[in-house]
């Protein structure tokens, strides 16, 4: 059978963009909607289909609780791409309404929180309703006797349901995106590319002074860079945490598979997430490189070096 491929549904939404953008190949027919993004996990899990894309982080809201939480405390998936979709918002609404006439809107949490200054402005009196997509409330505005008289959502939604747009680029933010991330089941990571990052969540083994310091040192001394890091509870109780890291790097280079045995040692645990290509931007937006305190044959270097040493041999 053809492969196939789980989203945040409805059709329609930024995630399907996401997908279109990480399995160009794909046909529409292989592209599989879900109603929620537990519900992506547990059909890459499952089986049903050969991988998922969800939300992972927003560039103005931050994390998405939802596909941490599955990240963190559900059976475990490996990350094996990500992608980062441009968020620019529209207003739709069904033909022949018009903006004065529009009192109840329709959109995601995420959406509503970063187009609340346009809202406030031109729609004032509206009442603002949140669903499961952007998708979603495009899909229920275009049903007949619809509960809301417009939607906040992306072109590509708007015009799947047959809407028309009534204002564009109501975001707050003009550059906003959200980072998308590829599931698969448990395996092999890709091949190194030299432009990696390296996920996993650490849970410190107690609460005491300098637990944090700990686990950041342990990136720092061998020069690897963090991206992200984020700290979520782990569900233990008040005052439980655990930290979700992103690292530059595979976990195939030396730095960073030093520095994965490092917070092993001085952790309760560690959850390996995946090493996986990074989102490039346009070339001319990229930062210059940052100076690397050692590479892999310094490392593979100074392990000859140390074997002498004990083998009694001295330089």
């Amino acid at each position: 059978m053809p492969n196939r491929y789980a989203y945040l549904g409805p059709e329609g939404t930024f995630t399907e963009a996401a997908l279109r953008a990480l399995r160009p190949e794909a046909p529409e027919e292989a592209r599989v909607p879900c109603e929620g993004i537990a519900s992506v996990f547990d059909a890459v899990r499952s089986g049903a289909v050969d991988g998922g894309v969800v939300p992972l982080e927003n560039s103005v809201e931050g994390g998405v609780t939802a596909t941490i939480a599955e990240l963190v405390n559900g059976p475990p998936l490996l990350i094996t791409g990500e992608t980062a979709v441009p968020v620019e918002f529209t207003l739709f609404a069904q033909d022949g309404t018009r903006l004065e006439d529009v009192k109840r809107v329709a959109t995601h949490p995420h959406a509503l929180a970063q187009c609340r200054g346009w809202l406030a402005q031109n729609l004032p009196n509206a009442d603002a309703h949140t669903v499961s997509s952007t998708a979603a409330a495009a899909r229920a505005v275009s049903e007949p006797g619809a509960p809301y008289d417009a939607a906040i959502c992306a072109v590509i939604a708007g015009e799947r349901y047959g809407l028309r747009p009534l204002a564009s680029g109501i975001g707050d933010r003009s550059e906003a995106a959200t980072r998308f991330i590829y599931l698969s089941r448990p395996g092999v990571p890709p091949e190194p590319t030299g432009a990696d990052l390296t996920s996993v969540v650490a849970f410190i083994q107690d609460d005491h002074p300098g637990a944090l310091i700990e686990l950041l040192n342990q990136f720092a001394v061998r020069g690897v860079n963090l991206t992200r890091l984020e700290s979520r509870p782990t569900g233990d109780g008040l005052g439980s945490y655990c930290f979700c890291i992103d690292a530059e790097g595979h976990v195939s280079d030396a730095r960073v598979g030093e520095a994965l045995m490092g917070i092993r040692r001085v952790c309760r645990d560690v959850r390996f997430l995946g090493s996986y290509p990074r989102n490039r931007r346009a070339p001319e937006s990229d930062p210059p490189l940052r100076p690397r305190s050692a590479t892999d044959a310094d490392f593979a270097e100074a392990e000859r070096w140390l074997a002498r040493i004990r083998a009694g041999q001295v330089d």
